[in-house]
């Protein structure tokens, strides 16, 4: 039986929006093997996002670190091949020159967990993109569906956009909610 203490965090590079597959691989890699002491969690830290789909307000996860999957691990003998020979995994994200996995620092593990509480008791409703002035959006919500403008002004606060949009070759300035437009 492993021991406790030995336990560390470490990161694993996988391919883009594969993460949760990689996960699924090495849970159940992990419980074939009887790995299970040396493999307590595998973490993929995601948020609640809200987007408009068809006009209505639909809620998604996003992976707020993508490409990366968090492991808990104690890397005695075989479990560091098993992890790095998993389907769409490209190795551990630091290791030494000899190819030694290199463990997150308990103050990066913390600031990620903590982040990670933080995501999922923050049900309030996020937006999925931040933006910023002089983007240019898409306007998908509202009597001015389908028009394209450029951002002027963002306030965080209300959740508001000022966008100017060409309407009849005029520039015309707009307050939208962050729901009612979309990146181009």
């Amino acid at each position: 039986m492993a021991e406790e203490t030995g336990k560390k965090w470490y990161v694993l590079r996988s391919v883009g929006g594969k993460e949760k597959k990689v996960k699924e691989y090495i849970e159940s890699e992990i419980r074939n093997l009887n790995l299970e002491d040396y493999v307590t969690q595998v973490l993929i830290p995601t948020e609640k996002i809200y987007q408009i789909k068809n006009g209505k307000k639909v809620s998604a996860e996003r992976i707020f670190y993508a490409g990366y999957v968090f492991v808990e691990a104690i890397l005695e003998g075989e479990v560091v091949h098993v992890l790095r020979n998993i389907p769409n995994v490209a190795g551990f994200l630091s290791e030494t020159k000899g190819g030694d996995p290199v463990p997150l620092r308990a103050s990066e593990v913390n600031r990620i967990l903590g982040h990670v509480d933080k995501l999922s008791e923050n049900s309030g409703e996020e937006i999925a993109t931040p933006f910023f002035v002089g983007e240019p959006i898409k306007v998908i919500d509202g009597p001015f569906n389908g028009f394209s403008g450029t951002i002027e002004e963002v306030n965080e606060e209300k959740k508001k956009l000022k966008v100017m949009v060409k309407i009849f070759e005029r520039k015309t300035p707009l307050e939208l909610n962050f729901v009612q437009v979309e990146k181009e």
